[in-house]
Order: structure tokens, then C-alpha cells, then sequence
């Protein structure tokens, strides 16, 4: 057995107009709907108006389900990668939703967060293994957040061996065209475990939970001081 004792960084962007297609039009509707139900479970008390930040938020599908399950809020969503974007303009205007979400083409740390915006709630998704430095994700929540802000950050978990990295795949995407496929088993061998995740958060100086939510996720949650 392969056993994954390291992770294995893949590239920081999707940026290949292919793998931005595959993936903008893959079915991540439970994980993405589980996204949105973990953070009404972890901040039960949370009511807009507030302002929204999703840090490598894709081709937006995340930001489009929290701003139609809690209307009056202000979204932005930033990502480094135009391919990736580039649905999500698209998918932002046909759920009627421009007025309500903005996209930026922004690669973390950028000066483009680094004015006076505040926001009081954080979301991310699958941004975390694809960072070089995980404390670029950390730091920039401390920079970015409000006193109070409600941080949700979901990621996969790093499995414990190449076949069960394969296993997954081909559970729940098997499917899929191949390069979403190797994409998906590249971003597994990529993630994080959460002990590791727990000593990035201690770095960091953040007092979150995080804890396994699923056979091939994690979630992290808090709110800032």
C-alpha cells in the first residue's frame, strides 16, 4: 500500500480553460449544499445584513446558494485563476444575483483586500490545499475579518493511502471526464489531515475548531475576536 504520509502540492491555479470547464460544469452540489448546511449548524444565530467574503470562490456556486439562503447580504468572491471566474460571471448573472455578488480576480495576498474592507462573514472551499503557504489563507481571514466575522473554511482531507485516494475518486466521481477525475485525485493527495490544519491554526494565532466532516472533507470554524 502507497501510504500518504506527505501531501503532494499540485499547482496553485486552475488556469487551463479545460479544467475550469470540467469543473464549473461537475455536479458539486452535495458537498456545496453541505457547505451551506455546515454553516447555519456552526453559527445558528447568524442574520444579514452582513458583508461576504469567499476566498478562491470558483465559478461561484457556493456564494450563489449563501446568497439566496440568507437574502440582504453583500457578496464578494475573489479567485485567482479568469478560467475559473469566467463561469461564474456567467452563473452570477443567469440567478439574477449581480446586484448582490461581485467577483474579482484577485491571488492572495493582493492589494485588491488589502484596503479598508471589512467583512463579517468568510467563507472558503477547496482554496486551502492548493496554497503553497497555508498561512497566506490564515492571514488574510485576520486581515480581512471584522470583529466578530464567522469563518467557515471547508477543504478535502488528505486520505490515507494512494488506493484510497483512488477510491474516492472513482465514489464520487467516477462519472466524471478523466481530467476532472486526476484533477480531483491530485487535490486529495494535496490536502491536508486535520492535525496539520490544527498547527497551521495555532501559528496563526486563530482559536477555530476543525475537525473531519465526511470520508473526504474537513471543515474548520470560528469566529474572530
Amino acid at each position: 500500500m502507497n501510504r500518504l504520509e506527505q501531501r503532494i502540492p499540485e499547482p496553485e491555479l486552475m488556469e487551463d480553460e479545460a479544467q475550469a470547464r470540467a469543473y464549473a460544469e461537475a455536479d458539486f452540489s452535495a458537498p456545496n449544499a453541505q457547505f451551506i448546511e455546515l454553516f447555519r449548524e456552526k453559527f445558528p444565530g447568524f442574520s444579514p445584513p452582513a458583508r461576504v467574503l469567499d476566498l478562491g470562490c470558483g465559478p461561484a456556486d457556493i456564494l450563489i446558494r449563501f446568497a439566496r439562503a440568507f437574502p440582504g447580504c453583500q457578496c464578494v468572491g475573489v479567485d485567482g485563476s479568469k478560467a475559473m471566474l469566467q463561469p461564474g460571471i456567467e452563473a452570477v448573472r443567469q440567478a439574477e444575483l449581480s446586484g448582490t455578488i461581485e467577483l474579482r480576480c484577485c491571488f492572495l495576498p493582493g492589494p485588491e483586500l488589502q484596503q479598508d474592507e471589512k467583512f463579517q462573514v468568510i467563507l472558503s472551499n477547496s482554496l486551502l490545499h492548493h496554497l503553497p503557504d497555508p498561512q497566506v489563507l490564515w492571514q488574510t481571514i485576520l486581515e480581512s475579518g471584522a470583529p466578530g466575522c464567522r469563518v467557515l473554511i471547508m477543504d478535502l482531507c488528505r486520505p490515507e493511502s494512494m488506493e484510497e485516494a483512488r477510491r474516492i475518486v472513482e465514489t464520487y466521481s467516477g462519472a466524471e471526464p478523466e481530467i476532472l477525475k486526476e484533477d480531483f485525485f491530485n487535490s486529495l493527495l494535496a490536502a491536508w489531515r486535520p492535525y496539520e490544519v490544527r498547527d497551521q491554526l495555532r501559528l496563526a494565532g486563530l482559536d477555530f475548531q476543525c475537525d473531519l466532516v465526511g470520508d473526504r472533507h474537513l471543515a474548520v470554524w470560528g469566529v474572530l475576536p
